[in-house]
């Protein structure tokens, strides 16, 4: 696996080692040694979660406060998703920051998103299937998020936003300058 660093300390693109031939492929998605030795953190994932989602459709940006922060390891099993990254760590040299990145089920990358973080993506195929480990349970009394078109962010989705679809709670979001976070 190349684990690949990005502008935001601590998180990483991973590409994996495919072997293809006329059957398909084999790789090996994870790996807890290889991965804390090429993150340099001690992270063990407690939960697998998979979404499948239509185009346009944006989930997030969310993230888990205090005791119930999460870090998430996440990749597409199928179709194409636009992954995003930003950094909400008041301390951090990269606060309001964002990473994104193209994971596909063809190029088969992953992104590894650290607790500090909130998350989110966009379906840019007709379909696509999202896969994620996260290292802590989801805890509803902890959850925030940051709406996705704060300005003051600037995230280029690659995607006309008046043809979103995004969930109601999504749409009220508050800005990054206005959002509960609290580590």
């Amino acid at each position: 696996m190349n684990f690949i660093p990005t502008k935001l300390q601590g998180c990483f693109i991973i590409e994996p080692k495919v072997i293809q031939d006329e059957r398909g492929y084999f790789m090996e998605s994870f790996n807890e040694k290889t991965f804390q030795i090429a993150i340099g953190q001690n992270v063990h994932f407690v939960q697998d979660n998979q979404s499948f989602s239509s185009r346009g459709v944006l989930r997030g940006l969310h993230y888990q406060i205090g005791e119930h922060a999460q870090a998430k390891l996440v990749r597409v099993l199928h179709g194409e998703v636009l992954d995003v990254a930003v950094d909400i760590r008041p301390s951090s040299r990269t606060f309001g920051q964002y990473e994104s990145v193209l994971l596909t089920g063809e190029n088969q990358k992953q992104f590894f998103v650290p607790r500090g973080f909130a998350h989110g993506f966009l379906v840019l195929s007709d379909t696509a299937t999202f896969f994620y480990k996260c290292d802590n349970f989801y805890n509803k009394e902890s959850e925030g998020g940051i709406i996705y078109n704060d300005t003051s962010i600037n995230i280029n989705w690659k995607f006309p936003l008046e043809n979103l679809i995004i969930s109601e709670k999504d749409k009220i979001q508050p800005t990054i300058q206005n959002a509960k976070i609290v580590w």
